[in-house]
């Protein structure tokens, strides 16, 4: 498939550009001619290596951009605006260069062809998330596209929300312990040689401590380049791991068990997925389709397992609350809850106090993590710092006993 940008007119006169995807320049017109147009001109993109390299490097959308995005349009069609007019507004506001204008460009030409919302967007599920567009898939079927754009832009703004605030919280200790590794390394290299060789001229007995950090000092002039093939190695170790089911299964689990840092990546990913399925349930979806759905997005693999037979029980004829129970993965109070939302029948709402509940509770383990790390580091940073005084000072105080 080719991609090909057009120049047409409409039965008013209005000139209209877009994009397209067709097998050759003769498809793409009678696509064009399809919707309802009259084709002026159309050329194919050209593309090459270092056109690909730079839209995988430099075109990416972040959670943010995708939450404007889908506000603005949910916004613009519930003040009356019609979803062509929306998205051209959109397209003409869009930096050139960016990946948000290609979407917009291209999803712009599919809906002026007289395809869906949904289609458009599809080409970019990577980017939007499968949960993303089944819920405008099922907003235009049901013909609430106005409302699910609003629930959508709703739950991103959340997520955003909480993503930047676990972020924000994690930059301090981050910042700290780069900057401890990088002064090791400039001590190790380049400070801590000079002294060692002053020591030497003066033939000073060297204390233990004294030698164990000549050694590593030592090891680290002389393989230093080691440092970044075993980063690099370490990074490629985990994706290549990753491409095997056993492998993110064991990690995933190994992750959860891990002090402090386990329990808030268990809210945080209750958090995202009960969202996520609040919001399935909410644009019209299916319960089954929709646990499936999440079982597909989810960041764990335990989870993943989980919504997965929760999809297969419920499918079967099992109810909701004995199937979340069965599992053995969820807290108490989310099988307590679903099975208030199945007795009620406002699972979707339901879920989304749940999922606001683990919001709070993954901000209070963030909390807690970042006041622990605070000290821990001191502790780490006197112990260092003791270690080298005593390892530096030693040789000096045995010079001047000698004397």
């Amino acid at each position: 498939m080719t991609k090909f940008f057009y120049k047409a007119k409409d039965w008013g006169g209005k000139t209209i550009k877009g994009a397209l995807e067709s097998q050759d320049k003769n498809s793409a017109v009678e696509s064009i001619k399809n919707g309802g147009l009259v084709p002026l001109s159309i050329v194919a993109e050209s593309t090459s290596i270092i056109n690909d390299i730079y839209k995988k490097i430099f075109s990416k959308i972040n959670l943010k951009q995708i939450t404007n995005f889908t506000r603005q349009l949910s916004t613009m069609m519930n003040s009356g605006l019609v979803l062509n007019d929306a998205l051209s507004l959109l397209k003409n506001q869009s930096d050139r260069k960016s990946l948000m204008f290609e979407i917009l460009e291209y999803t712009l030409a599919t809906v002026q062809g007289g395809h869906t919302l949904a289609d458009g967007l599809g080409r970019y599920k990577k980017n939007f998330g499968e949960a993303y567009i089944a819920s405008i898939e099922a907003g235009e079927e049901g013909g609430v596209l106005e409302e699910v754009l609003t629930k959508l832009a709703d739950n991103l703004e959340k997520q955003s929300e909480f993503s930047g605030k676990v972020k924000g919280a994690m930059i301090y200790p981050v910042i700290v312990v780069i900057g401890m590794v990088i002064v090791v390394i400039i001590m190790m290299i380049f400070v801590i040689p000079k002294m060692m060789t002053l020591y030497e001229d003066f033939d000073a007995t060297m204390p233990a401590s004294t030698q164990a950090l000549m050694a590593i000092s030592d090891f680290m002039v002389k393989f230093w380049f080691l440092i970044p093939v075993l980063i690099v190695g370490f990074f490629m170790f985990f994706k290549i791991g990753n491409q095997n089911s056993n492998f993110r299964f064991k990690k995933d689990i190994l992750k959860l068990k891990i002090p402090i840092l386990g329990p808030m990546s268990q809210k945080t990913i209750l958090a995202d997925t009960i969202r996520t399925l609040s919001m399935l349930l909410s644009a019209g979806i299916p319960l089954v389709d929709a646990l499936r759905i999440v079982s597909s997005v989810s960041a764990n693999e335990l989870f993943r397992g989980a919504y997965l037979k929760i999809s297969e029980r419920v499918q079967k004829g099992f109810s909701i609350a004995n199937s979340f129970e069965e599992t053995g993965v969820f807290p108490v109070i989310v099988n307590q809850m679903v099975a208030t939302g199945e007795a009620t029948g406002k699972l979707d709402s339901v879920l989304l106090k749940v999922s606001d509940y683990f919001s709070i509770e993954a901000e209070q383990s963030v909390k807690s993590l970042t006041s622990a790390i605070e000290p821990i580091i001191m502790i780490l940073l006197g112990i260092g710092v003791a270690f080298l005084v005593v390892a530096v000072l030693m040789p000096i105080y045995n010079l001047t006993s000698s004397m």
